[in-house]
């Protein structure tokens, strides 16, 4: 009979492997090794201490964390609102610009206008100054055709 095979038959035999337990228990030796291997994987007082101020520490970590979270969400409403509000204020400054556009499109409009105005003054006054010399040249030979005609029958 192989180990394996004596292995086989105690998982099979609950009783059995109870009573193995036990006698490996009653001796001294034996159970000293076995104490002493559980042992190792048994946290100890000592274990447990620091473990307790690790978690401890761990809280006192994550509150400061959230409460930095806290000031960080606050931060964030506080970025939006500005935001916001800088928001309508471009709004309305696109308004502003949007009616200043309109405006001065219109004072184009009125330029424009005036400019037409001032070349039909322009051809106004140059017709004027043509008949002003025109009719000066007509007053100067009336003038001068009369002064003749008197010369001459004088």
């Amino acid at each position: 009979m192989t180990a394996e095979d004596i292995v086989k038959l105690f998982e099979e035999d609950i009783r059995a492997r109870k009573r193995l337990a036990e006698l490996l228990v009653s001796e001294p030796d034996i159970r000293l090794a076995i104490i002493n291997a559980v042992m190792r994987d048994v946290a100890t007082k000592r274990d447990i201490d620091e473990l307790r101020r690790e978690v401890s520490a761990l809280r006192e970590r994550v509150a400061k964390m959230e409460g930095m979270l806290a000031q960080l969400v606050e931060r964030i409403g506080d970025l939006d609102k500005r935001i916001d509000a800088l928001d309508k204020r471009i709004d309305a400054l696109d308004k502003r610009i949007d009616a200043l556009d309109k405006k001065i499109n219109a004072l184009d409009r009125r330029i424009d206008a005036l400019d037409k105005r001032i070349d039909a003054l322009d051809k106004r006054i140059d017709f004027a100054t043509k008949m002003t010399i025109v009719l000066t040249g007509s007053v100067l030979a009336t003038l001068i055709a009369n002064i003749v005609l008197e010369l001459l029958l004088d």
